[in-house]
Protein backbone atom coordinates (compact mmCIF):
# COMPACT_ATOMS: atom_id res chain seq x y z
CA UNK A 1 0.00 0.00 0.00
CA UNK A 2 1.15 3.49 -0.68
CA UNK A 3 0.43 6.38 1.06
CA UNK A 4 0.87 9.94 0.05
CA UNK A 5 1.31 12.52 2.92
CA UNK A 6 1.03 15.92 2.12
CA UNK A 7 2.52 18.41 4.78
CA UNK A 8 2.79 21.84 2.61
CA UNK A 9 0.85 24.20 4.54
CA UNK A 10 0.75 26.70 1.60
CA UNK A 11 -0.30 23.92 -0.77
CA UNK A 12 -2.92 22.88 1.37
CA UNK A 13 -4.69 26.01 1.61
CA UNK A 14 -3.90 26.89 -2.15
CA UNK A 15 -6.26 24.01 -2.52
CA UNK A 16 -8.63 24.12 -0.17
CA UNK A 17 -9.23 27.68 -1.47
CA UNK A 18 -9.32 26.39 -4.45
CA UNK A 19 -12.13 24.25 -4.03
CA UNK A 20 -14.44 26.99 -2.70
CA UNK A 21 -13.53 26.74 0.83
CA UNK A 22 -13.67 30.26 3.14
CA UNK A 23 -12.09 29.89 6.11
CA UNK A 24 -13.55 33.15 7.71
CA UNK A 25 -16.54 32.25 6.98
CA UNK A 26 -16.26 28.72 8.60
CA UNK A 27 -18.11 28.71 12.15
CA UNK A 28 -16.19 27.25 14.87
CA UNK A 29 -18.73 25.39 16.23
CA UNK A 30 -17.67 22.67 18.73
CA UNK A 31 -14.58 20.81 16.57
CA UNK A 32 -11.55 22.32 17.26
CA UNK A 33 -10.15 24.00 14.36
CA UNK A 34 -7.45 21.33 12.92
CA UNK A 35 -4.34 23.12 11.93
CA UNK A 36 -2.15 23.50 14.60
CA UNK A 37 0.90 24.49 12.93
CA UNK A 38 2.05 27.91 11.07
CA UNK A 39 5.15 27.99 9.28
CA UNK A 40 7.56 31.38 8.55
CA UNK A 41 9.83 32.22 6.28
CA UNK A 42 13.80 32.87 6.64
CA UNK A 43 13.87 35.68 8.69
CA UNK A 44 10.34 36.47 9.31
CA UNK A 45 7.71 36.97 11.95
CA UNK A 46 4.62 38.12 10.57
CA UNK A 47 1.35 35.73 9.55
CA UNK A 48 -0.15 35.58 6.34
CA UNK A 49 -3.48 35.70 5.38
CA UNK A 50 -4.79 32.61 5.55
CA UNK A 51 -2.62 31.79 8.80
CA UNK A 52 -4.79 35.00 10.31
CA UNK A 53 -8.10 33.72 8.99
CA UNK A 54 -7.15 30.41 10.81
CA UNK A 55 -6.02 31.67 13.96
CA UNK A 56 -9.69 33.24 13.95
CA UNK A 57 -11.09 30.37 13.92
CA UNK A 58 -8.63 28.64 17.18
CA UNK A 59 -9.65 32.60 18.84
CA UNK A 60 -13.71 31.45 17.92
CA UNK A 61 -12.74 28.05 19.66
CA UNK A 62 -11.16 29.46 22.63
CA UNK A 63 -14.20 32.06 23.16
CA UNK A 64 -16.79 29.13 22.80
CA UNK A 65 -14.95 26.78 25.65
CA UNK A 66 -13.74 29.16 28.68
CA UNK A 67 -12.05 26.26 30.22
CA UNK A 68 -9.22 25.82 27.42
CA UNK A 69 -6.06 27.35 27.62
CA UNK A 70 -3.48 27.64 24.31
CA UNK A 71 0.19 27.39 24.48
CA UNK A 72 1.96 28.47 21.49
CA UNK A 73 5.44 27.09 20.67
CA UNK A 74 7.26 29.49 18.55
CA UNK A 75 10.41 27.93 17.16
CA UNK A 76 12.63 29.17 14.56
CA UNK A 77 15.78 27.12 11.89
CA UNK A 78 19.01 26.92 13.23
CA UNK A 79 20.83 29.74 10.98
CA UNK A 80 22.28 32.41 13.44
CA UNK A 81 23.44 32.82 16.55
CA UNK A 82 21.48 31.63 19.60
CA UNK A 83 20.04 34.41 21.11
CA UNK A 84 18.78 35.81 18.09
CA UNK A 85 17.06 32.80 17.10
CA UNK A 86 15.03 32.68 20.56
CA UNK A 87 14.49 36.34 19.85
CA UNK A 88 12.70 36.01 16.60
CA UNK A 89 10.98 32.37 18.26
CA UNK A 90 9.59 34.91 21.02
CA UNK A 91 8.29 37.56 18.29
CA UNK A 92 6.82 34.75 16.40
CA UNK A 93 4.65 33.39 19.36
CA UNK A 94 3.73 36.84 20.28
CA UNK A 95 2.49 37.44 16.52
CA UNK A 96 0.27 34.46 17.20
CA UNK A 97 -0.93 35.95 20.86
CA UNK A 98 -1.78 38.90 19.26
CA UNK A 99 -4.06 38.00 17.06
CA UNK A 100 -5.61 35.98 19.47
CA UNK A 101 -5.99 39.18 22.17
CA UNK A 102 -7.08 41.07 19.13
CA UNK A 103 -10.14 38.08 18.84
CA UNK A 104 -11.21 38.13 22.10
CA UNK A 105 -9.00 35.54 23.49
CA UNK A 106 -8.10 36.74 27.17
CA UNK A 107 -3.89 37.00 27.85
CA UNK A 108 -4.63 34.95 31.07
CA UNK A 109 -5.40 32.10 28.25
CA UNK A 110 -2.28 32.39 26.53
CA UNK A 111 1.17 30.90 27.24
CA UNK A 112 4.10 31.40 25.19
CA UNK A 113 7.04 28.95 24.70
CA UNK A 114 9.52 30.43 22.66
CA UNK A 115 12.38 27.51 22.02
CA UNK A 116 14.53 29.21 19.41
CA UNK A 117 16.34 26.37 17.50
CA UNK A 118 16.09 23.40 20.25
CA UNK A 119 13.44 21.63 19.30
CA UNK A 120 13.47 21.12 15.60
CA UNK A 121 10.66 19.57 13.54
CA UNK A 122 12.48 17.83 11.53
CA UNK A 123 16.50 17.41 10.95
CA UNK A 124 18.07 20.90 11.73
CA UNK A 125 18.86 21.04 7.48
CA UNK A 126 15.70 21.11 7.26
CA UNK A 127 15.43 25.08 8.00
CA UNK A 128 11.87 25.73 6.21
CA UNK A 129 10.17 23.16 8.48
CA UNK A 130 11.70 24.26 11.30
CA UNK A 131 10.66 27.90 11.22
CA UNK A 132 7.30 27.73 12.85
CA UNK A 133 4.94 28.48 15.75
CA UNK A 134 1.87 25.24 17.13
CA UNK A 135 -0.37 25.13 18.92
CA UNK A 136 -1.58 23.08 22.21
CA UNK A 137 -4.66 23.46 23.59
CA UNK A 138 -4.21 22.66 27.54
CA UNK A 139 -7.59 21.79 29.86
CA UNK A 140 -7.72 24.16 32.99
CA UNK A 141 -5.70 21.51 34.94
CA UNK A 142 -3.21 21.85 33.11
CA UNK A 143 -3.27 25.46 32.47
CA UNK A 144 -3.22 25.93 36.68
CA UNK A 145 -0.57 23.81 37.01
CA UNK A 146 1.68 26.09 34.54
Amino acid sequence: MTVLVLDNPELINKAAIAAGFHPAVLEAGNRRPHRMKFHYGFNKHSLAGDDIAFLKQHAAYLNQHPSVSVRIHGHSDNFGAEDYNQFLSRLRANQVARVLMQEGVPESRIFLAPWGASRPLATPEDHAANRRVELQYLTLDVAQAL
